[in-house]
C-alpha cells in the first residue's frame, strides 16, 4: 500500500465517524514519521504490516479489513483497543512488544459467539 493510500484510508475512516479527527491527525503524523524513517533506512529491512481482519462468523464475509504499517501500531492499537472493549485482558503493550522484537504470523485469534464475530490480527 503507498503512502497516499494509506492517507486515503485514515482520511475516510474520519469520514465514516470510526476515528475522530484528532485522532486521525496522529496517525497522519504518525505516518509521515515513519514514511521518513523508512525512506533514511531505505533498502534494510522490508516493510512489515500489522493486519487486523474481523470476519462475520454466520456468513464468513470480511467486516474489518485493516492493513497499518508496522510503524503506526502503537498509535493505531491504543485506538484500536477502544473499539474493542471485550479485549480489556489483553495487553497491548505486551503485543506490541513481541511484534518489534520480531514475532510474525497470527498474533491474537478472539471469537464472540455473542457478537458473531471473529478477530484475528497478524504481524507480517
Amino acid at each position: 500500500m503507498t503512502t497516499s493510500e494509506e492517507r486515503l484510508q485514515i482520511l475516510k475512516m474520519i469520514e465514516n465517524g470510526r476515528i475522530s479527527a484528532e485522532e486521525g491527525a496522529r496517525l497522519l503524523e504518525a505516518l509521515e514519521k515513519s514514511t521518513a524513517k523508512e525512506g533514511a533506512d531505505q533498502g534494510s529491512t522490508p516493510r512489515r504490516w500489522f493486519r487486523v481482519r474481523v470476519t462475520d462468523m454466520r456468513t464468513g464475509k470480511p467486516k474489518v479489513n485493516v492493513n497499518i504499517p508496522l510503524g503506526l501500531v502503537s498509535v493505531g492499537a491504543r485506538m484500536g483497543a477502544r473499539f474493542a472493549p471485550e479485549m480489556s485482558g489483553i495487553d497491548v503493550d505486551e503485543i506490541l512488544k513481541a511484534v518489534r522484537e520480531g514475532v510474525q504470523g497470527r498474533i491474537i485469534d478472539v471469537e464472540d459467539e455473542d457478537k458473531g464475530e471473529r478477530v484475528e490480527i497478524y504481524a507480517e
